[in-house]
């Protein structure tokens, strides 16, 4: 397995974009780290990325989960080769900072002998819950299986980007509709017949474009048609280079794509009832770091009280399984203490930082002292109703996708992006030395124009673009 650690990447990452060339593959057993600016880069054990901290490590285990024994020396590995910081991404995947290029092998030879084998291949998600939570339609983790064989016998391997994303998901407690992904499969509601899956390409379940209505097999199918299709236009190609409308006309004869309404997903913070005897507890590190010496001693109490396994899900956030009812308050109070967010209503889950200046190189600032600042001045844009991205840098890895306020660290001040993205054309720039008071104008403004059971979102939306720049110069 210790070969596989250090030469498994992702698939793709021997393609274009992808994290690591094949011709440097050939030249070094631990790969030479590519910039944090370049885009489309993708850091793993056999291709860590160089950022302002050391080398950048993400992991996605191969298993559902892990042991308490298993995260537990993950945590020593990444304060033993590293500096000790924990990530857990918005898609789930771990992330350890602070390595050299001295001991990325030795992390790897730890991780080995944890039993830790790093998913490898085109990246399938699935929501974390599933195969315990007996309210999703239908088992996306074995779809996913079957997938990843199907892949796995195509010869040649299709060269694909580093980053495209596969997402099956389907249903329950916990989903992945908020997820951006190339390629789509959706469990649908089919009372009246076999059970069906939406296929549909580039984006979140809301956004995406829908393909065709897909048994099991069919579904299975249609992704790999996708994946040669995508290969064929190049190393670099995403789903949003795919025409929907040919591919339509291909599907056409499938069934309709009619779907029934589903349950809104559940908040993956605090707990999640799967049924009258279990319960999963959902905690997110605070702003989605941890230091390995919190999560160890964390870890120790979490085994003290049973929990069985611990699982990543989205929006940072890490799921224990198998905690007894009786013992889960005991537990909460205990990560608490230990920096971990533990409320769905918490309003530190809105806020989504990025690792910042100091831990990657191409920020501008220090994004997590700005999402504590945000949450102490700017706590009436926190309602739940909408997320502030706080980006370094215009790059925005910690939320590609739109959001209602964007904050865009530049070499000198800020950009305000309202409805947008870190790229997005802002609304205003305020100097350096002016974030802090910035967020409290912001805060002020919902506060004081706020209607009655109107939320935060609704009042900025209302307002506009104008009356939020207008409010920041005048702030």
């Amino acid at each position: 397995m210790r070969a596989r650690l250090m030469v498994a990447a992702d698939a793709q990452t021997v393609k274009g974009q992808a994290c690591l060339s094949q011709e440097a593959a050939d030249r070094s057993d631990v790969a030479s780290p590519l910039p944090s600016m370049v885009r489309g880069a993708c850091p793993s054990l056999s291709a860590p990325m160089q950022t302002g901290d050391g080398l950048l490590v993400r992991l996605r285990p191969s298993t559902p989960g892990l042991t308490t024994a298993q995260l537990r020396a993950l945590a020593k590995a990444a304060e033993e080769h590293g500096n000790g910081l924990i990530e857990i991404t918005a898609r789930g995947n771990f992330q350890l900072r602070g390595m050299t290029s001295q001991n990325v092998a030795a992390l790897a030879a730890d991780i080995d002998r944890a039993g830790i084998e790093p998913e490898s291949g085109v990246a399938i998600e699935v929501p974390p819950l599933s195969g315990v939570d007996p309210s999703e339609i239908a088992d996306a983790r074995s779809l996913a299986k079957q997938l990843r064989s199907a892949i796995a016998s195509l010869h040649p391997q299709p060269l694909l980007a580093a980053k495209l994303a596969i997402i099956a998901d389907g249903g329950g407690r916990l989903t992945l509709d908020e997820l951006s992904a190339d390629i789509r499969l959706k469990a649908t509601n089919a009372a009246d017949r076999p059970q069906l899956w939406t296929l549909a390409i580039a984006g979140t379940d809301a956004t995406a474009t829908p393909l065709a209505a897909l048994s099991g097999e069919q579904a299975i199918a249609g992704v790999i048609t996708l994946l040669k299709t995508l290969a064929a236009i190049g190393p670099r190609a995403r789903g949003r280079d795919l025409d929907a409308a040919s591919l339509q006309a291909q599907f056409s004869t499938l069934p309709s794509l009619a779907r029934s309404p589903t349950a809104p997903s559940s908040s993956p913070v605090g707990l999640i009832p799967l049924d009258k005897e279990r319960a999963a507890l959902g905690l997110r590190p605070a702003f989605g770091q941890i230091h390995a010496q919190d999560l160890i001693r964390f870890l120790g109490l979490a085994e003290a009280a049973d929990v069985r396994e611990i699982r990543t899900g989205p929006e940072h956030s890490l799921l224990l399984l198998g905690l007894p009812r009786d013992r889960i308050e005991d537990l909460l109070a205990v990560a608490v203490d230990c920096g971990f967010q533990t409320r769905a209503d918490d309003p530190a889950n809105y806020v989504i930082p990025c690792s910042g200046a100091g831990a990657c190189a191409s920020a501008h600032y220090a994004t997590k002292q700005a999402a504590a600042d945000l949450v102490d001045v700017g706590a009436e844009l926190l309602d739940g109703s909408l997320k502030v991205h706080l980006s370094g840098c215009i790059k925005g890895c910690a939320h590609p996708s739109p959001a209602m306020l964007t904050i865009v660290g530049a070499a000198t001040g800020y950009a305000i992006v309202v409805n947008g993205s870190s790229s997005s054309e802002p609304v205003a720039y305020i100097g350096k030395e002016k974030l802090k008071s910035a967020l409290a104008t912001l805060g002020k403004l919902v506060r004081n124009n706020k209607a009655a059971g109107e939320s935060a979102q609704r009042c900025l939306k209302r307002l506009g673009r104008d009356a939020i720049a207008t409010a920041l110069r005048q702030g």
